[in-house]
């Protein structure tokens, strides 16, 4: 299951599960749309892949199934 992080590993961006904003890459490295299409140029800076949009967790399920609260940075962002 996707831990849907709530922020953007760049900026901070705050991405809510809902969020359709949010990319994601295999390993689930989370990036906003902003920064993916910006200065990531569609390559993941930690793992070298590409990104997909983030799956949205249907309302009904969060409440069992909840996103993440841990938020992720990376010291640097090109």
């Amino acid at each position: 299951m996707l831990e849907l992080r709530p922020n953007c590993e760049c900026c901070d961006r705050d991405l809510p599960p809902e969020s359709t904003d949010a990319r994601i890459c295999t390993f689930e490295c989370t990036f906003c749309r902003p920064c993916v299409d910006g200065p990531l140029k569609g390559v993941c800076p930690n793992c070298g892949g590409n990104f997909a949009p983030r799956p949205i967790r249907p309302a009904g399920k969060l409440a069992r199934f909840p996103a993440s609260g841990r938020r992720v940075t990376r010291a640097t962002c090109p």
